[in-house]
Formats: C-alpha cells, sequence, structure tokens
C-alpha cells in the first residue's frame, strides 16, 4: 500500500491531474451554494424531503437541489441523456450505425447526448419549479408576489438558469475527464454524494449522542454505524465479484493456457435503481404540478401505488428494478455478439459447439448471474427505506441518513475505478521512464 502511494506520489503529472481534479471539483462544489435569483429557497427543503427522486437528485448535486442553486441539477441530466441515448441504440437504425462506426460515430453520439441533456434539464427544472410554485408566496422573493400575471415568466427564467448550470457542470466533467483523473461524470456525482456523508453524521449525533444521549440511543447509534460499515463492505465485495467464463482456443496447441470472459455480478451497475425511481417518481411530480392534494381519491391512490415508502408502491418499485436489471444486463452483454466474435476468432465454451449453442449457454450463465445481481440491488434500494421505518426517521433524517440505496454503490464503483487508472497512470509513467 505505501509503495503505491510512493509511486503515485512521485508521478508528477499524476500528481498535477489529481490537483486539477480536486480545483474542479471545487468549483462545482462552490456552485451548489450560489442561490437561483428571485427564489425563496425555505419551501425547497419540505418537498425534496418527500420525493425520493429528488432527494436522490439532491444527493448526485452535491446538495445543489436542496439550496436551489444554479447548479440545482448537476450532471444529472447528462447522465439520463447518456442512458437514454444508449437505449435508442436497440431502437433506432440510425443510432445503431452510429454506435458501430468507432470514434467518428461516437462523438456523433455524444453531439446527441448533449443536446439531450439540454433539453432534460429544461424540462426538469420546469416540473420542480411548477411542482413547488402552486403557491407562488412560498416561492418566490416577497418583492415579486404583487406580479402575479408573471409568474410564468419567472418560473421559465429559472428554469433557463438551471439549464445552464447543467451545462456548466457537463463542461467541468469533460474538463476532468481530459485533464484530471477518473471519468468526469462520475467524479461530479461521486464528490456531490460524499460531501453530504457529514450531514449524516451530524444528524446521527444530534438524534441519539446529543439532548437525548442515553444507554439505548449509544446502542442503536452503534448500530447503524455497524450497518453502515457493514453495506459498505458488501458494496465492495459485489461491485468487484465476477463470474468468469472459461474460454479454449482451438488453434492452440494442448497445453497451452485459454483465457476467460468476465460477468460482473451486478453488470447493470446502478441504472436500474435509477431508472425505477424516475418513472415512480413521475406521477408524484405530475401531482405535485396539478396541486392534487392527497386527501383526494386520486392523489390517495397515485401516493399508495407510486410512493416508496407504501406497500403498493414498494412492490411496483422491486418489481422495476428487477425488470430493468434484466434488460439493462443483456443489452450491456450481448450473447449472440460474444458468441459469433468466439467463432471468428476460432474460440469455444468448453462443452459447448459454437454458435448457437454458445449462445443458449452464455444466455443462461446471463440470466441466472442477472439474478443474483437484481436481489443485491433490490436488497440495497430497500435497506435505506426499511432502517427509516425500523428506526423511526423522521423524513428530514431520512433523507440525511442513507444507509445503502444507489449513492453507495457510485461512490464505491468510482472509487474503485479512479484508483485503477490513478496506479495504472502512475505505473505506465514509470515503465516509460525507465525504458527512455
Amino acid at each position: 500500500m505505501f509503495n503505491k502511494a510512493k509511486l503515485i506520489l512521485s508521478n508528477r503529472e499524476v500528481v498535477l491531474k489529481i490537483l486539477i481534479t480536486f480545483a474542479l471539483l471545487l468549483v462545482f462544489k462552490c456552485g451548489t451554494y450560489i442561490p437561483i435569483p428571485l427564489i425563496s429557497t425555505e419551501s425547497f427543503t419540505s418537498f425534496i424531503e418527500n420525493n425520493n427522486f429528488l432527494s436522490v437528485l439532491n444527493a448526485f448535486s452535491g446538495g445543489g437541489l436542496s439550496n436551489f442553486s444554479i447548479l440545482a441539477l448537476g450532471i444529472s441530466p447528462y447522465i439520463t441523456a447518456s442512458i437514454v441515448i444508449q437505449m435508442l441504440q436497440m431502437v433506432i437504425p440510425k443510432f445503431h450505425e452510429w454506435g458501430e462506426q468507432g470514434e467518428n460515430g461516437k462523438e456523433k453520439l455524444n453531439r446527441v447526448t448533449r443536446y439531450a441533456t439540454i433539453l432534460i434539464s429544461m424540462i426538469q427544472g420546469l416540473l420542480i419549479i411548477f411542482s413547488i410554485g402552486s403557491n407562488p408566496a412560498n416561492t418566490l422573493g416577497d418583492s415579486l408576489i404583487q406580479y402575479q400575471d408573471y409568474y410564468w415568466v419567472f418560473y421559465i427564467y429559472m428554469a433557463v438558469i438551471i439549464t445552464a448550470g447543467s451545462a456548466f457542470t457537463m463542461w467541468l466533467a469533460d474538463l476532468i475527464t481530459r485533464h484530471g483523473i477518473g471519468n468526469g461524470s462520475s467524479m461530479i456525482i461521486a464528490a456531490g454524494i460524499i460531501t453530504s456523508i457529514p450531514k449524516m453524521f451530524t444528524t446521527l449525533y444530534s438524534k441519539y449522542l446529543g439532548a437525548n444521549f442515553s444507554g439505548v440511543n449509544l446502542f442503536l447509534y452503534i448500530l447503524i454505524i455497524v450497518l453502515y460499515v457493514a453495506m459498505i463492505l458488501g458494496v465492495v465485495y459485489f461491485e468487484g465479484a465476477v463470474r468468469k467464463v472459461p474460454v479454449q482456443y482451438a488453434n492452440r496447441q494442448a497445453g497451452q493456457q485459454g483465457s476467460d470472459i468476465p460477468i460482473k455480478i451486478n453488470s447493470a451497475s446502478v441504472i436500474p435503481v435509477i431508472f425505477a425511481s424516475t418513472i415512480m417518481s413521475i406521477p408524484l411530480t405530475i401531482t405535485g404540478v396539478l396541486n392534487v392534494k392527497e386527501s383526494s381519491t386520486a392523489g390517495y391512490w397515485v401516493n399508495q401505488c407510486f410512493s416508496t415508502t407504501e406497500p403498493v408502491g414498494m412492490a411496483l418499485y422491486i418489481i422495476f428494478i428487477v425488470f430493468f436489471s434484466f434488460f439493462y444486463s443483456f443489452m450491456q452483454i450481448d450473447p449472440e455478439k460474444i458468441a459469433d466474435n468466439l467463432e471468428k476468432q476460432g474460440a469455444y465454451i468448453p462443452g459447448y459447439r459454437p454458435g448457437e449453442e454458445t449462445k443458449h449457454q452464455l444466455s443462461k450463465m446471463l440470466f441466472r448471474i442477472t439474478e443474483i445481481g437484481a436481489v443485491y440491488l433490490v436488497i440495497l434500494a430497500m435497506v435505506p427505506i426499511i432502517v427509516a421505518k425500523a428506526f423511526q426517521f423522521s423524513s428530514t433524517e431520512a433523507s440525511s441518513i442513507t444507509i445503502g440505496g444507489t449513492s453507495l454503490i457510485i461512490v464505491v464503483g468510482v472509487a474503485i475505478e479512479t484508483f485503477r487508472q490513478i496506479e495504472t497512470a502512475a505505473e505506465t509513467k514509470d515503465y516509460k521512464g525507465f525504458l527512455d
């Protein structure tokens, strides 16, 4: 460990990239504290706490949404646009053609993704603003309340600022990717989540070790910390777990080793949970925009069916996670394409004929692996909800204390990948100097 740290710190280029990354992340964090003009932020806190999807967005934006800053949405519209464009490659022939054209096609898809990011940012910004804007007295600054006929102009103006903030965040992410360490989008999301961790511990301290200190509360505090550490260890294990499919080559002599195809247990990553949260939040956001009260019949059933704190909503949430786990895993790993490539290379899976039989075997393996991954994601998504119920957290406390959930997968995954990139960059530079 110390040798690796010494190797990294002795490499000036790597150290410079790390410093650039931290500087750009600091710029992003400062932007989350700059409020949007004309807005009164008091009403935002309670609104976000009662919306699961907005709580996720707030974590991704490093608290920028709860502050209703110019970077309120952060990089999340770009992530959503990237996922949508990636899925559209399956149904739009032109996108599929670009996806197979190498760097030139990738550049075209990136351009479309950026345009989609702007559109999604504008739509999300308008939805959020109109959701809380049903009572302008709690949304707009006091000096603007008199302009009742022009509220919609103020709302569109705020949405444009939010969209510009998302475009700026996308530019920062590109700078980190080109001049810093790791993937810029992932680094910004992970940084936003990490900065919210101290708030979790201060909330726990206030709840159990502050004025309410007792032996029972001390035990509960330690229990929650132990559970948090256990979840981190579990996520680290599952994010690194792979199923290696052995491969042999027909043109190799006996005794020569073959290779393997590594398939991650959680090949879909955090995408199924994000998609499930997004779909579940849409009806709740619409009822918020239309100012539909939970006491009404429509409001009651929407809350029962799409709130993850209700039994029906929780069951629907689980179904969506499982569905998207299988959908995205088979989109990421195409058994037919892998089987074709193996056949072209004169390779085969021991015990199975090249071609159709290999494809069926890979599909069966991927299905079984995805079953484990889907159960893992369901448990990880349910733990924050169950913990909040078991420990009787208020809505404010539950939004701060996140045991498990999507944020943990993202932070662990980004940390593992970033450390590998730093290590590789340091070793590559070291070998280059030796050869010179």
